[in-house]
């Protein structure tokens, strides 16, 4: 597995050698990555490697440690955009960066961080998220020396894995904030449409069992599938595309976006969601909740009251449903911050104090 040269543990401010990007148009302190490769990192199949783990910070290191989370096709990088941290990260937003230090790690088979593609292909140790959360977790208390955050959050994959976060390490912060999430098994058509993504994939004949030379076709069409049909909002669709033209301009606009994504990584993405249940263990969960949900969200719909009565199992916990309208994105409704941040901002301003 690729690996990148381990860093020092002489302090925060040593350690972090880091490389600062522009932060556009983002009232915010500039960005700034780094690496850092766990030793003998053990996966859940027993597997040990030396695990290279990619990060992306915002604001000083002496402020309240918060942790966000990324969806499955992102990178922590990615949730540095007008809608997410535009609306959060600037002075007198919720997450102000010169009051928190946040974090924002690319997950084992994302981003800048070890994935398949880095040339161990599909013998690469088959994650799950409990394998994410066991990392990010020795990334912020071997590497960065973080021992208590303030927040948890997470969207999409990263609200999952902010959920097993609260079932696996109760005691290491103060809120927890998933979004785009439920607290239950991967089941349904959230876990059927994954399955058809990774099926269309390997019997392209072009997968070759993952040890392909160009990327396989079916790749992309897979992926522009599944937008379409778990994300993007019931009257939202209704409202861009509400003749068979709009849509066929819609569909032709998304198949011809150049793909950078590779189809083994894309594989061990979906399929790392397979077992994810953290429900038996939600009674452990100590962290106050603000879980964040949209009413139109097609992977978790709210119809079933699944969040609901999960969220009876855990102490101080409350449920913010975003209503549908034709603003909003379905499953992607939680990544425009401004249709929830009023709401977290009151939330995390009844925390007790750090």
């Amino acid at each position: 597995m690729a690996m990148s040269v381990k860093f020092s543990r002489a302090g925060i401010g040593a350690v972090l050698s880091l490389i600062a990007f522009a932060a556009g148009a983002a009232d915010y302190p500039a960005p700034r990555e780094g690496d850092w490769v766990a030793p003998a990192f053990h996966f859940h199949t027993g597997e040990s490697v030396a695990l290279r783990l990619h990060y992306t910070t915002v604001g000083d290191p002496g402020g309240q440690p918060v942790l966000i989370l990324h969806g499955t096709s992102g990178s922590g990088a990615s949730m540095l955009n007008a809608n997410f941290a535009g609306e959060l990260f600037g002075p007198g937003q919720p997450l102000d960066a010169r009051k928190y230090f946040i974090i924002l790690p690319d997950a084992i088979g994302a981003g800048r961080s070890a994935k398949p593609s880095d040339g161990l292909r599909m013998k690469f140790p088959r994650y799950n998220y409990d394998d994410i959360a066991d990392a990010q977790y020795r990334l912020l208390t071997e590497h960065l020396g973080v021992r208590h955050l303030r927040l948890v959050m997470g969207n999409s994959m990263g609200g999952m894995v902010a959920w097993s976060w609260g079932v696996k390490y109760p005691g290491f912060m103060d809120g927890l904030v998933p979004l785009a999430s439920q607290p239950a098994a991967m089941s349904s058509r959230n876990w059927a449409l994954r399955r058809m993504v990774i099926e269309s994939i390997k019997r392209d004949p072009a997968w070759q069992g993952g040890n392909y030379t160009i990327q396989p076709p079916s790749q992309r069409i897979a992926q522009v599938f599944f937008g379409i049909a778990t994300s993007g909002g019931t009257l939202a669709w209704a409202k861009q595309a509400p003749t068979r033209e709009a849509a066929d301009k819609i569909v032709d606009e998304r198949l011809a976006v150049p793909d950078d994504g590779d189809a083994n990584d894309a594989i061990y993405a979906l399929d790392s969601s397979r077992d994810y249940d953290p429900s038996p263990g939600l009674a452990r969960i100590q962290a106050a909740v603000l879980a964040i949900n949209s009413a139109d969200d097609e992977r978790n719909p709210p119809q079933t009251g699944i969040t609901e009565r999960a969220l009876t199992r855990i102490g101080k916990a409350q449920l913010y449903l975003i209503p549908a309208s034709e603003e909003t994105r379905g499953h992607g409704t939680t990544g425009m911050a401004k249709l929830w941040k009023e709401k977290f901002a009151a939330w995390l301003g009844a925390l007790p104090p750090p």
